[in-house]
């Protein structure tokens, strides 16, 4: 079975080697590098499954750097390492197009569950079928990570196509904040709480071409899929 090839983009020497050992022995391929620029570099050199990125980093900053790789691909994953619990950080980082983030310090056994997380939810992308929605005048493709309205085709991030399954599977139903976070993310923490706000205004903005589907906030509870027709199906 072929290893899964991550970039781990690191500049604390002593802590890449320990991530990347960890890794290693957890079954993963790991290419170790210490600044933004050498990530780019390697990145635009070499096919990888996941990318981990340090925030604060020589040359280019974690957020940079996930701008650029996100403006080659949509799909993979990127996951920030980051020492900063500024609020205002883990909201940037989402908005560059980072998947998620741990804090340091962190547990390698935690890394390793977050990582076979995205590595399982970006195989379906190599599936013979295609999960498709149905919503109002539009069509959502989970597997491609694709939004097709009226105005054109949209890419998702991984993490938007998964927040959005989770709506088109609960329709015209309250869903309480901590209930999509813990289906979605995998915990309900303050700060994902704010990050998953900005991925709702997100998908608002796509929904805005058909006034029929409309993504309610009930405040102090949580949101409300409003969509009078929804369907969905697999199609080779």
């Amino acid at each position: 079975m072929k290893k899964a090839r991550i970039l781990l983009a690191e500049d604390d020497i002593q802590l890449g080697f320990v991530i990347k050992d960890s890794l290693e022995e957890a079954g993963f391929e790991v290419t170790h590098v210490l600044d933004g620029q050498a990530a780019l570099d390697t990145f635009d050199k070499d096919g990888f499954d996941i990318c981990l990125l340090d925030v604060m980093m020589p040359h280019k900053d974690g957020f940079t750097v996930a701008k650029k790789i996100r403006q080659q691909s949509d799909v993979i994953p990127i996951l920030f390492i980051t020492a900063k619990i500024m609020e205002e950080d883990k909201l940037k980082g989402f908005q560059t197009g980072a998947d998620d983030y741990i804090t340091k310090p962190f547990s390698m056994k935690e890394l390793v569950m977050r990582i076979d997380v995205f590595l399982r939810r970006t195989k379906k992308l190599h599936s013979e079928n295609q999960e498709l929605y149905r919503i109002g005048k539009m069509q959502f493709s989970y597997t491609d990570l694709k939004f097709d309205t009226p105005l054109g085709v949209a890419s998702l991030t991984q993490r938007e196509a998964d927040l959005l399954k989770f709506l088109c599977e609960h329709p015209n139903r309250v869903l309480k904040r901590e209930e999509v976070l813990l289906n979605v993310w995998g915990k309900d923490d303050y700060f994902l709480g704010r990050s998953m706000d900005v991925f709702m205004a997100k998908l608002r903005k796509h929904f805005k071409v058909d006034p029929e589907v409309v993504l309610e906030t009930i405040h102090g509870v949580g949101f409300r899929f409003n969509v009078n027709t929804i369907s969905t199906g697999l199609v080779k």
